[in-house]
């Protein structure tokens, strides 16, 4: 005699394997979110660094020097290219260009750096 398959059963164990598969992603993007806010954290802590010795000087320890031209960096707005451009090529004869001094992964680190930092 041929045993009928018991629905609820079968059911129950699909609806463990289901909870087990989701569990597993979801840990392994808690782990990526962590590994990505780590990173950034790094690029943050080496652009404050090179905006320390290389743009502090104009701009200020807190990305605004008062009294002087020199915009708050703290409003600069979100846009990675024109950040990187003006860094690159400087701006109005005012600004001086330092894409001869600092590469691209420098330029990415200020990037984040002033980033982090922004007024909403």
């Amino acid at each position: 005699m041929l045993k009928k398959p018991n629905i609820r059963k079968t059911a129950a164990i699909l609806a463990a394997v289901a909870v087990a598969a989701v569990a597993q992603v979801a840990t392994a993007r808690s782990d990526d979110t962590q590994q990505d806010a780590a990173g950034n954290q790094i690029l943050i802590d080496q652009g404050k660094t090179t905006y320390a010795e290389k743009c502090s000087h104009c701009h200020g320890p807190n990305m605004v020097n008062s009294g002087t031209i020199t915009p708050d960096l703290r409003t600069f707005p979100n846009d990675k290219t024109r950040f990187v451009t003006t860094v690159k090529q400087g701006k109005n004869g005012r600004m001086p260009p330092w894409g001869d001094l600092l590469n691209d992964e420098k330029i990415a680190e200020l990037w984040a750096y002033i980033s982090s930092r922004r007024k909403p």
